[in-house]
């Protein structure tokens, strides 16, 4: 997701009046900032993603904590909420079918053989899908087709 597109959304959910789904925006658009401010330069498609990703990382691990207390199902419940706005701020990852043929197309172009060139197919893999492919079924798919 671009920086555009992040404050489309934030637009989107004002008029929506998502107060929850504003608030994740915001936060996500405060971190872009401080990456800009900070480091002096403007922010790559990537690094809204990657900002993205921490911050699901950051609340799932909140909402496993808050999961295992098990004594406020208010706070799991918009822990939930937040983790699956964020996801949703994500692209589309690839999986199914239409990532076993990514990888036999990497394969081939690669001439992996052996378990040795995995870490070549994977790395070629998240090249070309800007890491939003589906990790462990790709290693497992990987691992299967080379000997």
């Amino acid at each position: 997701m671009t920086n555009e597109e992040l404050q489309k959304e934030m637009i989107a959910a004002m008029k929506a009046k998502d107060k929850t789904r504003l608030s994740i925006i915001r936060q996500v658009k405060a971190e872009v900032k401080n990456i800009e401010v900070n480091e002096r330069r403007d922010v790559t498609e990537e690094d809204v993603n990657g900002m993205i990703k921490r911050l699901i990382k950051q609340t799932s691990e909140t909402l496993d904590m808050s999961i295992k207390a098990a004594n406020n199902a208010e706070r799991t419940e918009t822990l939930t909420e937040q983790v699956e706005i964020l996801q949703s701020l994500l692209p589309r990852q690839i999986s199914g079918e239409e990532l076993v043929a990514l990888i036999e197309e990497v394969i081939a172009e690669t001439g992996a053989t052996a378990k040795k060139d995995m870490g070549r197919v994977m790395g070629e893999l998240g090249r070309r899908t800007g890491g939003n492919f589906d990790k462990p079924a790709a290693a497992k798919e990987v691992g299967s087709r080379l000997a």
